[in-house]
């Protein structure tokens, strides 16, 4: 059986690849929690659908590689919410870490001054 996306046209290909090309970037992002890069990729996923949503409803494109594609970034924005609460609660801990540094040094510093007197 023949590859499908070959029956696509050119316009269409560049979109199929365009989206490929987005998720391979969202992932490499995601790989090096790279929150500042995920932010820019993520403002790129609706235009990149976009045509292809429209091209789905017309007709043009096979349903599958569409759904195919869509079901990949459904599970790349899942495991982006694994990665981000998991780098939240990390953060939350070093920051609770800081806090409790911080209220050891004020206490080492109210007894250390008391003695001094």
């Amino acid at each position: 059986m023949a590859d499908p996306e070959n029956h696509s046209s050119p316009e269409l290909q560049v979109h199929l690849d365009n989206l490929d090309q987005l998720m391979t970037e969202l992932g490499r992002a995601l790989a090096d929690q790279d929150w500042d890069a995920l932010v820019r990729l993520n403002e790129q996923v609706k235009p990149g659908i976009e045509p292809l949503m429209v091209s789905l409803e017309a007709g043009q494109v096979d349903p599958e590689l569409v759904r195919t594609r869509l079901e990949e970034l459904r599970q790349f924005v899942d495991a982006a919410g694994e990665v981000a609460e998991k780098a939240k609660a990390e953060a939350q801990q070093a920051l609770k870490g800081v806090n409790q540094n911080r209220s050891a040094a004020k206490a080492y510093q109210k007894v250390s001054s008391t003695q001094r007197k």
